[in-house]
């Protein structure tokens, strides 16, 4: 079994089997979770597969499995399915546990805006490094609708990432290279700002947060569209 399919298992399975929990029974959203985790995979799965031939970025085989679709690993494929099912979990679990962590309206609208203007000049301005430019454009582009659409959504967001961030770093440390004597995945430096938190590029973590927070936006799209329905009378 490869590394990068044992990080993959050990990030789901304790999220997979607390689904089932009485207090919160999690399977309940799959019908919302699973359409969610693949059209964000559509996006972000092409984007992976073009940034991967062009050598954005790449995998070292002496991490996966030699099974290849359209250039990625099968590992790579089973990290959009696994990585955000686990995060989707840990974000409704936090606001089930303690549903009082809210930001305030203003707070929201302080944090989203100002970071909105940074995004929006770091990707302006770094249009020569295609992760960075890339990854901020597509941040803003999603705060910018979550701030004006789903603004409760983004006030539980922006702490629960925060919680989020402890497993992604020692999950996309250890894929970057961290304590093992290769990269799982590496970067093109001439794609991205440089630089690094330990092992991670900066990029990778708001990769991961546009990833997380697009499978919950679609999520409360879907939840509203059946409540819409089920209203008007629809089954």
């Amino acid at each position: 079994m490869s590394l990068y399919l044992i990080l993959n298992l050990a990030s789901i399975s304790i999220p997979f089997f607390c689904s089932f929990d009485k207090r919160m029974p999690f399977f309940k959203y799959w019908k919302y979770l699973f359409p969610a985790i693949l059209i964000s995979g559509i996006i972000f799965i092409s984007w992976d597969v073009y940034f991967t031939k062009i050598g954005v970025w790449g995998f070292n085989p002496a991490y996966h499995s030699n099974l290849i679709i359209f250039g990625l690993p099968l590992e790579e494929w089973l990290f959009f399915f696994c990585i955000p099912y686990a995060c989707v979990f840990t974000h409704y679990s936090l606001i089930y546990f303690f549903p009082d962590k809210l930001y305030t309206k203003k707070s929201i609208n302080i944090i989203s805006y100002s970071l909105i203007i940074i995004f929006f000049l770091l990707g302006i301005l770094n249009t020569d490094k295609l992760y960075t430019s890339s990854t901020f454009v597509l941040t803003a582009v999603i705060l910018i609708y979550s701030v004006i659409y789903h603004q409760k959504t983004l006030g539980y967001f922006y702490w629960t990432f925060l919680v989020m961030l402890i497993p992604f770093f020692i999950v996309n440390g250890i894929l970057t290279g961290f304590a093992i004597p290769e990269e799982v995945v590496w970067y093109n430096n001439n794609e991205n700002l440089g630089i690094r938190m330990i092992t991670i590029p900066v990029e990778d973590t708001f990769y991961g947060f546009s990833l997380i927070l697009l499978n919950i936006l679609i999520i409360d799209f879907l939840k509203e569209k059946r409540l819409s329905n089920l209203i008007g009378g629809k089954p």
